[in-house]
């Protein structure tokens, strides 16, 4: 008879927390936004993306919402060195990486991004924010700036989110720093300014 209690106990706690939790919604949403390189004499750099945003708001106070993100992305790129001195003589084949360098490139990038958001209510419909995210990433295409393969990408935005009734429309400019931490040659990485926009829906509790 106490061992039933007690299940029954658990049980409506266990409910009871979920519900509590339940209280702080998650949203599923897509983005897509496109930018360039932050002005420069060595390169060029455009880029447009597509981005599945999955949003769970931690908690909530007076003036303030604190949400986490997932971000699997995938960006294309575009690249071509013009700053071929770039690329020093005391290089293995430097002349030979120069004129491959050179050359326009398309480059995919493939980014799992893990954010965390500071969101300022200013009305039931409209909010703004600032994110900052950091995730590992894999590019396709060797450069002279970031060797093919693992690296990471950070962001941070700043954003303005409007809410319906059903649905949550978003406009986010940011900033945009790829590298790969010094764990391979080519470091120099790419830095752009980017702007995209998005559409999500909150799920029900």
């Amino acid at each position: 008879m106490l061992k039933k209690k007690l299940l029954v106990l658990i049980i409506i706690f266990s409910i009871n927390t979920f519900s509590q939790q339940n209280k702080h919604p998650v949203a599923v949403g897509l983005n897509y936004g496109f930018g360039s390189e932050i002005k420069n004499s060595d390169y060029t750099y455009t880029n447009n993306y597509y981005k599945l945003q999955f949003n769970y708001t931690l908690s909530k106070t007076k003036n303030f919402e604190y949400q986490i993100l997932l971000q699997p992305e995938i960006n294309f790129a575009t690249h071509q060195l013009k700053n071929l001195y770039f690329v020093k003589p005391d290089e293995l084949d430097y002349l030979v990486k120069r004129e491959q360098y050179t050359k326009l490139k398309d480059i995919k990038e493939y980014v799992l991004g893990v954010g965390f958001l500071i969101r300022k209510p200013i009305s039931k419909s409209l909010s703004f924010y600032v994110l900052g995210s950091v995730g590992p990433m894999i590019t396709d295409t060797q450069t002279e700036r970031l060797t093919k393969g693992f690296a990471f990408s950070d962001v941070l935005s700043l954003g303005m989110s409007f809410k319906t009734q059903k649905l949550i429309f978003d406009i986010r400019p940011s900033l945009r720093h790829n590298s790969n931490a010094g764990l391979q040659s080519s470091n120099a990485g790419f830095n752009t300014k980017n702007i995209e926009f998005g559409i999500a829906f909150p799920l029900k509790n």
